[in-house]
């Protein structure tokens, strides 16, 4: 019978946990959302996917030649022609990493060498992606977002879409054809230690 009721009181500890960790991630999530909302209400499943996977993993990808990333954000730059942007967001639930606009720089106020370093390390502290953790994640936050009842433009393709892509072992999206009609991004991941510690001050 003790054994029995100590075991009882074990699980009913784990449940109280899982379920206030659940909680935890339902808040963090429906904040999230309804922040990227309100700054892009264009958004679509795939842009909020997006940014979700840029604060787990960051840039996503490695950057194997500096100098050929530097030649390619020069001639970013100069397209970017709107300086009247949000100059930097944090990327889904955690804000592990920022969303930096590139008018941060042509706007004069942080300079070129200090962005593209700031960069460069953030994508050296990429993490590898493992794709079948990162969907039963992405599954757990999709079903929050759903639940949020938000009427999202092509939503159940772009859902069924995310979890074809996951399930061959692929998982990186651009963002929606709307978003970039809307919004035409123009950004860098930047780590929020580095962010913070350099870029910011310069943006305040």
């Amino acid at each position: 019978m003790r054994r029995f009721l100590i075991t009882s009181m074990l699980l009913a500890v784990v449940l109280v946990a899982s379920a206030q960790e659940h909680c935890a991630l339902q808040e963090r999530v429906s904040s999230a959302v309804e922040r990227m909302l309100a700054d892009y209400p264009q958004s679509t499943l795939q842009d909020i996917y997006k940014s979700f996977f840029q604060d787990r993993f960051g840039p996503g990808h490695i950057v194997p030649d500096s100098a050929k990333a530097a030649a390619y954000l020069r001639r970013e730059l100069s397209t970017v022609e709107d300086t009247c942007v949000l100059m930097y967001e944090p990327t889904g639930d955690q804000g592990n990493y920022c969303r930096v606009a590139l008018a941060a720089i042509t706007s004069g106020r942080v300079p070129f060498d200090m962005y593209m370093s700031a960069f460069l390390r953030s994508v050296r502290e990429v993490k590898a992606v493992d794709v079948e953790a990162w969907a039963a994640e992405w599954q757990q936050i999709e079903r929050i977002i759903r639940g949020m009842g938000l009427s999202l433009p092509g939503y159940d393709a772009d859902a069924a879409a995310i979890a074809g892509l996951l399930a061959e072992g692929h998982y990186a999206v651009h963002h929606s054809r709307r978003y970039n009609e809307h919004y035409a991004p123009h950004y860098r991941i930047i780590a929020k230690d580095i962010f913070e510690a350099e870029i910011l001050p310069l943006l305040r």
